[in-house]
């Protein structure tokens, strides 16, 4: 069971992955801006694709309000390439094919599946401040709606 859980105020945890077209990113390198850092089970499912088909839709009004969105999955980078082709994603996908990144930010761990206790993704947002501290986890969320909760959250029109 993942025990991991990040609150508010505290410090991100740092990550260097490979993005889709297998450019390293790291948060670091993202400091002094807010990112909406989202973690999902598997590029190209119907509820990761919905999910990542509604952050696409609102790209425009996360980054007017200076938010970068990136997502992180353990597919490899021409997988999320693939996905980020097929449906026009405007924002970066992350590779983190030994979860240790999902680990880190408590995303990696015992969860419900068609009744069943399995281990795996749990999907997950996360804030993070121009500073690299969290201002928002949200665990466990679901993939429809989730995104225009968010803005709700953050206040985004």
């Amino acid at each position: 069971m993942t025990n991991v859980r990040l609150e508010p105020g505290t410090p991100a945890p740092d990550f260097a992955l490979l993005d889709q077209d297998e450019n390293h990113v790291s948060l670091t390198d993202l400091r002094g801006r807010k990112v909406v850092l989202y973690f999902y089970p598997a590029a190209m499912t119907p509820g990761c694709t919905t999910q990542a088909c509604d952050f696409r839709d609102s790209i425009s009004s996360l980054q007017a309000a200076g938010y970068t969105v990136i997502g992180v999955s353990r597919d490899t980078p021409a997988k999320l390439r693939e996905f980020r082709e097929r449906d026009a994603l405007l924002f970066a996908l992350l590779s983190d094919p030994d979860h240790l990144v999902h680990s880190a930010y408590g995303v990696w761990g015992e969860k419900m599946n068609y009744g069943k206790v399995i281990e795996g993704v749990i999907r997950s947002t996360f804030v993070i401040d121009e500073r690299g501290d969290v201002a928002l986890a949200q665990y466990n969320v679901k993939a429809t709606g989730h995104v225009a909760r968010l803005r709700k959250t953050l206040g985004i029109d």
